[in-house]
C-alpha cells in the first residue's frame, strides 16, 4: 500500500496531536494511580524492569534523600519509555553537528573508487546489506559512515546532486562516535547523563555503541518496528537502554520516534547473531572478525527467541504480526500505529527519549522538508553487575578494548 506523505495531509498533524494527547494523559493517570500513595504503596518492595523485584527506597513523598525510584522512574518502569525535556542545550547540540560536519567532510569520499559506499536498511534487504559487509562489522568502535538507499544509483555511486553536500545522502554514522574526542564524548561521560542512568536503576553503565542518525529531508527512510536488545543482547538478563536525542525538532511530519507503551515487558523477539557457518564456533567464542567458515555465507543471521512472547502480557495490545516491518491494515500509516497500540513522542531538539531495549519502537520515513538529526547512545549493564556481553553480537571490540563505563 503506498501512503501519501504526511506533510501532505493539511489536518493530519494536529489530528494525530490530539490522539497523542489522549493518550499521554491516560498514562500519566495510569502512573499517577498506580503510584499515588508512594511506589507500590512503598511495601518494600519495587518491580524494576532493570532490576527486577528490588528494594524500595523512596519514601511516600519521594524524598530526594531517597534516590531510588524517583517518579520519573516509576513512569519509565511502567510504560518502558520516559522523555526528559531540554536534556542538552542549544551549545551541545551544536557542538555535535558541527563535529559531526568535519568527520563527514575529512573521512567519508564515496565516490573514490576504492569501494562502493554502505547502504543502511532495516527491511527485508537488512541481512543483505548489514549482514555481509565487513565495513559495517569493523565499524564497531571506529566512525563509518551509511548511506542512503534512495540517495545511491543502481552502479553503487552517490548520486550527482549529493556530491557537493554529501552529509545530505547520509542514512547513519557508527558506531563509536562516543569515543572519539569531543562533543559525543564529552555528552556521554557528562554528569547529567550519568545521573539518569543511575536514576533509572543502572548500577555498572557501560557504552558499546553510539549511533548519528539523519534522517535527511525528503530521503530519509523509515526504521522499521524492532527491539534494540535484538542488536544488543546481553546475559543472563536484557540490559540494553537506548537514549535518543533530538538535534533537530522532531515532528510527526519528518519522522518523530513513535513505541509502543508496555511493550518492554515483552520478551526479546528476535536476536541479530554472528552466523557460526560463516565465522564458526571457536571464532564466536574468541569474538573475532577473522571468520573461519564458510565465508560465502551470510555474516549475521536473525535467530527466533525460544521464548514465546505472552499475548496476554498486555491485553490491550494485539498480538505482534508486524516485526521488521510498519503496521499496516488502515488508509494511512499513522493510522495504524494508533491501531497496534504505538504513540508518536514528538520532541524539540534537546529533548531526550530513554528506553529499555525491549520495548517495541519505530519511525517513519521522512519526506518533509526539514531535517530530523539525533544522536543515539545504547548502553549495558557490564560485569561488575554480573551481566555479560553475547559474544554472538554482531558488535565485538578489538582484543583488549573494553566498553566505555560512565
Amino acid at each position: 500500500m503506498i501512503h501519501q506523505p504526511l506533510h501532505k495531509h493539511k489536518d493530519a498533524q494536529a489530528s494525530i496531536r490530539e490522539k497523542a494527547t489522549v493518550i499521554f494523559d491516560e498514562l500519566d493517570l495510569a502512573a499517577t494511580s498506580k503510584y499515588e500513595n508512594g511506589c507500590n504503596t512503598c511495601t518494600g518492595t519495587y518491580d524494576s524492569w532493570i532490576r527486577g523485584e528490588c528494594e524500595c527506597e523512596c519514601t511516600p513523598d519521594h524524598d530526594h534523600d531517597h534516590p531510588y525510584p524517583s517518579k520519573r522512574c516509576e513512569y519509565f518502569d511502567l510504560h518502558g519509555f520516559l522523555k526528559v525535556p531540554s536534556f542538552a542545550n542549544e551549545s551541545e547540540i551544536a557542538a555535535m553537528k558541527k563535529q559531526m560536519h568535519n568527520l563527514v567532510e575529512k573521512e567519508w569520499h564515496p565516490n573514490d573508487g576504492s569501494k562502493k559506499p554502505t547502504v543502511f536498511r532495516t527491511d527485508d534487504k537488512q541481512i543483505e546489506e548489514q549482514g555481509s559487509d565487513d565495513y559495517f562489522l569493523e565499524s564497531s568502535n571506529k566512525v563509518h559512515f551509511f548511506a542512503e538507499s534512495s540517495a545511491m544509483t543502481s552502479d553503487g555511486k552517490l548520486k550527482e546532486e549529493f556530491l557537493q553536500d554529501k552529509i545530505s545522502a547520509l542514512n547513519k554514522a557508527g558506531h563509536g562516535m562516543h569515543v572519539r574526542p569531543g562533543a559525543f564524548h564529552e555528552y556521554t561521560t557528562s554528569k547529567s547523563l550519568r545521573a539518569l542512568v543511575e536514576e533509572l536503576g543502572w548500577v555498572d553503565p557501560v557504552v558499546p555503541q553510539s549511533m548519528y542518525i539523519f534522517k535527511q529531508k525528503k530521503v530519509g527512510g523509515a526504521v522499521t518496528s524492532h527491539q534494540d536488545s535484538t542488536f544488543l543482547y546481553t546475559t543472563p538478563k536484557q540490559t540494553c537502554l537506548g537514549l535518543w536525542l533530538a538535534l533537530d525538532d522532531a515532528t510527526t511530519t519528518n519522522g518523530c520516534l513513535w513505541v509502543r507503551p508496555g511493550s518492554h515487558r515483552e520478551k526479546t523477539r528476535v536476536k541479530f547473531s554472528r552466523n557460526p557457518e560463516h565465522f564458526g564456533q571457536d571464532i564466536i567464542r574468541n569474538r573475532s572478525n577473522i571468520a573461519k567458515g564458510d565465508t560465502t555465507k551470510s555474516q549475521m543471521i536473525f535467530i527466533d527467541e525460544p521464548t514465546p512472547i505472552d499475548a496476554n502480557a498486555n491485553a490491550n495490545l494485539k498480538p505482534i504480526d508486524w516485526v521488521g516491518k510498519v503496521p499496516d491494515g488502515c488508509d494511512t500509516p499513522w493510522d495504524s500505529l494508533f491501531e497496534a497500540g504505538f504513540v508518536p513522542v514528538e520532541c524539540k531538539a534537546g529533548d531526550l527519549v530513554v528506553f529499555p531495549g525491549e520495548l517495541d519502537h519505530l519511525s517513519l520515513e521522512n519526506t518533509s522538508e526539514t531535517n530530523r538529526h539525533t544522536f543515539q547512545l545504547h548502553l549495558v549493564e557490564g560485569d561488575k553487575a554480573g551481566v555479560t556481553w553475547a559474544d554472538t553480537n554482531w558488535l565485538q571490540y578489538p582484543k583488549g578494548t573494553q566498553f566505555l563505563r560512565i
